[in-house]
């Protein structure tokens, strides 16, 4: 996934460009999880296939005491993020630099860049990373959206995508030794409706959205 390191640059305008407004979609991203942690929350999360930091800044907002690293296989991209993101976080692009013992991961839309076969393998070691109790939300794409699907196939970034369906991604939870606790679905309004945002979690059983959240508990 190093293709991104071309990307390094404009990252952040070339998403804008494809979706309207990257910060809004990660900050419906960030509402999202903080179902699973509350504001109060102050554990270990890592944002893993940070990309830019966008998801990493929207959380920081809504959870400011969470301990966050963020990790990228694109070190351009990661050298991309600026004060005071930079500073609010640990970032790495090195596996070996990660913790097994995190109370949460998050994997926000890279695993429909990973061919198939090798799915099971990154949600194996990601699931062996958490501590446990923890948990791993995976946020995809919704196939079911047709939205979502022309976006998916007229942005620079996924010229590699094979959509995941929510039954394939808790069933691979579960191959990764996880409880599936289900898909929320989320990103119903398009920017111009942002005052309609935080009535989602309202919707979330609703598979509409151009997003879901899938999430795997570790006993």
């Amino acid at each position: 996934m190093a293709e991104f390191d071309r990307f390094a640059g404009d990252y952040r305008s070339v998403l804008d460009g494809a979706v309207g407004s990257a910060h809004y979609y990660a900050r419906a991203k960030a509402l999202a999880a903080v179902t699973q942690l509350g504001a109060d929350f102050a554990g270990k999360v890592l944002d893993y296939g940070c990309g830019v930091g966008l998801l990493a800044a929207a959380l920081l907002e809504l959870v400011p005491r969470v301990q966050l690293t963020g990790f990228d296989v694109s070190a351009p991209c990661l050298h991309s993020i600026g004060e005071p993101l930079r500073s609010a976080a640990t970032w790495s692009s090195e596996p070996t630099q990660l913790a097994d013992c995190y109370d949460l991961i998050i994997i926000s839309n890279v695993l429909h860049h990973v061919v198939p076969a090798d799915r099971d393998m990154v949600l194996g070691e990601l699931a062996n990373r958490l501590k446990p109790g923890g948990k791993l939300l995976v946020f995809e794409h919704n196939p079911l959206n047709p939205l979502t699907r022309w976006v998916v196939a007229h942005c620079a970034f996924d010229d590699d995508a094979v959509l995941l369906w929510p039954r394939e991604t808790q069933a691979r939870l579960r191959t990764a030794g996880l409880h599936s606790q289900g898909c929320d679905y989320l990103a119903f309004f398009p920017q111009r409706l942002a005052r309609l945002q935080p009535t989602e979690r309202h919707l979330a059983g609703l598979p509409l959205g151009a997003q879901y959240m899938a999430v795997g508990h570790k006993p």
